[in-house]
């Protein structure tokens, strides 16, 4: 391996020692929700929401979730919130190929869009966290995004009254921990669906007015085996489309035969068959959450179905299903950016103002 990824390597090894003392010294306080449960309501095309047993959305723990994930306090200098990165702007994501966190330090992937992210299994590209609320630490410690510390954010809350007084309205009696600013912030995030898109209410509506021809003659490119067969990473079924697999790929982004500029996966279970893999990203609202790829590196729609065309870069572990797809005509192409532009939800309302209270 070469120098970055070592440094990769490392810099994920030491957030987990973090974690991993942090959890152990946690003080025993509930971070069990007291209000009344609400509905998240399902959009056309998606399926229920999956919800933690220990962590069941209120009205007081989304808005305060929706509070600090626009809040800049998180960051150790003030600069950077959640929604720096993950922005309604965008579609819940950024513009940029990767992100800028404190002092402008820039990060090393992508900042994929926090739309739909309740479906995942796994969380950030590599999926080294297995639930919404334990990403919540992760971009917190790092010293590149917000480099904080767990510690220092609860301080920096408890300090500040109001902030004390929504806490114990959604959780009851008790200090600022970091355990419910993960489960209000995890809340907030579950109510960031999409759906009832042009293809949803084409598809699942049957609405046959809802999209043009061209974006069904793209559809079918994306589910024919002997075209596309895009769903067999980007799945959809009869009652509902994530467009994932919630699996790993390695699709050559980043690699060469010689050299895989950032081990994804392999970080989180240090299989060699994981190396370049990186979690398969729902394609809902793709249009709008450009650039596309773990690493930002292509632009436009187009331009990644080209590199699918041409089969991705070879590596030792590309995965068996990324071949060569040049026998698709011009014609055939554009007709599968026009489908993936139909993939263009609804957003949510509760990603700018307060809905629930």
């Amino acid at each position: 391996m070469n120098r970055r990824v070592l440094s990769t390597l490392l810099c994920f090894a030491v957030i987990a020692g973090l974690l991993l003392c942090y959890n152990a010294s946690e003080p025993s306080v509930s971070a069990r929700p007291i209000g009344k449960t609400i509905a998240i309501p399902t959009p056309l095309g998606l399926p229920r929401v999956p919800i933690p047993a220990d962590n069941s959305p209120t009205a007081e723990t989304v808005e305060l979730g929706r509070q600090l994930y626009f809040d800049p306090q998180l960051s150790s200098d003030g600069t950077v919130s959640c929604s720096s990165c993950h922005s309604p702007a965008f579609g819940m994501a950024d513009s940029k190929p990767l992100s800028e966190g404190v002092a402008k330090k820039l990060g090393a992937r992508n900042s994929p869009t926090v739309l739909n992210a309740a479906y995942y299994t796994k969380e950030f590209w590599d999926g080294r966290a297995r639930s919404l609320e334990q990403q919540v630490e992760f971009p917190i410690q790092n010293p590149v995004e917000m480099a904080h510390t767990l510690r220092g954010v609860e301080r920096k809350l408890s300090a500040d009254p109001g902030y004390v007084a929504e806490f114990q309205q959604a959780f009851g009696p008790g200090p600022i921990t970091m355990h419910r600013v993960e489960n209000a912030l995890a809340s907030f995030e579950r109510t960031m669906l999409s759906g009832n898109s042009p293809f949803d209410r084409w598809y699942y509506g049957h609405d046959e007015s809802a999209v043009s021809d061209s974006t069904k003659r793209g559809f079918e490119v994306f589910r024919n085996p002997k075209l596309g067969n895009c769903v067999t990473c980007h799945q959809v079924n009869e009652h509902y489309a994530l467009f994932t697999d919630n699996q790993f790929h390695n699709i050559g982004v980043g690699a060469t035969e010689e050299n895989i500029a950032d081990p994804g996966r392999y970080v989180v279970t240090h299989r060699e068959s994981d190396l370049g893999a990186f979690k398969t990203p729902s394609l809902r609202n793709v249009a709008v959450t450009a650039p596309y790829f773990h690493d930002g590196s292509r632009k436009t729609l187009k331009d990644t179905v080209d590199f699918y065309v041409g089969g991705g870069n070879s590596n030792p572990h590309l995965d068996k299903e990324v071949h060569s797809l040049n026998f698709l005509t011009g014609q055939q192409r554009a007709d599968l950016v026009s489908f993936m532009e139909s993939l263009t939800g609804e957003t949510p309302a509760a990603s700018t103002s307060s809905v629930w209270k």
